[in-house]
């Protein structure tokens, strides 16, 4: 058929087929803004807590209340920063986080390999049951949490957060790595062996860099969860000072004194980890989807 009967048996584009032009450029304004609108509603809260941070406690909660401070002053910042106890519940954090995210990497990592590699019986029950666990909130399994911490003389410790944190966020990190090292071609695993690699050889060298979005996955979760859980730390420490942020940074605020500029300074501060965090690993995010894949 020649290019005139091809083009006298395609039908004409008719003017209702085709999107105006004033759609198109209007396009390129509507969708800007309408991101704009949606960044300005997850960021109002952090404004919000900026700005009151950036005045004295006494105009908080004063009336009329008004959006921009009528004195700034960053003194809060300093006064949070400088104070022992805000280094304390810092310190705490950090090493509850970091910790309960290495426990569950070092589990999570060969317990996801061995079943997406291997087949046993009861494996897919055992897949549902990791599911299940992500059904039960800390809230409901806090008295019996407290209460084994109790007999086993870990109140008010790191141990019993550290534990418990890394105990309710292995589950999902074994979910998430199990499905990223199903995802490789046994191939790969062959070619490695063929090489002389062993089984563990293959599995840190080969399948490890090809899962690393996973594991980045699996690591920002984890420390976040473990970053901001409240209810466990609340009933498992009592100490002031073993406090983390999340529940220490209420005592700005209590019924015999309010330092609301403390309180949302201290909020914003405890919020600069999980920042430095997220830039650190978003070049890995994308650059180990493909890292190790080329020999």
């Amino acid at each position: 058929m020649t290019t005139s009967a091809l083009r006298a048996a395609s039908p004409p584009r008719t003017i209702a087929t085709r999107r105006p032009k004033g759609w198109r450029n209007a396009r390129r304004f509507v969708l800007p803004l309408a991101g704009f609108v949606v960044l300005l509603v997850f960021i109002a809260p952090y404004l919000v807590m900026l700005l009151d941070a950036l005045r004295p406690s006494g105009e908080v909660l004063a009336s009329p209340p008004t959006f921009l401070p009528k004195t700034w002053t960053p003194a809060a910042f300093g006064e949070v920063v400088s104070d022992p106890a805000f280094q304390n519940w810092l310190k705490t954090s950090l090493i509850v986080a970091i910790c309960s995210t290495i426990i569950v990497i070092l589990v999570a990592i060969p317990a996801a390999y061995f079943t997406a590699r291997f087949t046993f019986r009861g494996r897919l029950a055992f897949l549902g049951l990791i599911v299940i666990t992500q059904m039960f909130a800390p809230t409901s399994l806090v008295v019996g949490i407290y209460r084994e911490f109790y007999d086993f003389g870990l109140i008010n410790t790191y141990t019993a957060l550290i534990l418990t944190d890394a105990a309710f966020n292995i589950a999902f990190a074994l979910w998430i790595l199990q499905g990223f090292f199903a995802a490789i071609p046994k191939e790969i695993e062959e070619a490695a062996s063929i090489d002389g690699s062993g089984r563990f050889g293959t599995m840190i060298r080969i399948m490890l860099p090809l899962t690393l979005p996973g594991v980045v996955t699996a690591v920002t979760f984890t420390f976040i969860a473990a970053w901001n859980e409240y209810v466990v730390a609340l009933t498992l420490i009592q100490d002031d000072s073993l406090k983390p942020l999340t529940v220490g940074v209420n005592s700005y605020v209590t019924a015999y004194q309010q330092n609301w500029s403390q309180l949302f300074a201290a909020s914003l501060i405890a919020i600069v980890p999980v920042v430095i965090l997220f830039a650190l690993i978003e070049k890995h995010l994308i650059g180990g989807m493909t890292a190790g894949a080329v020999k």
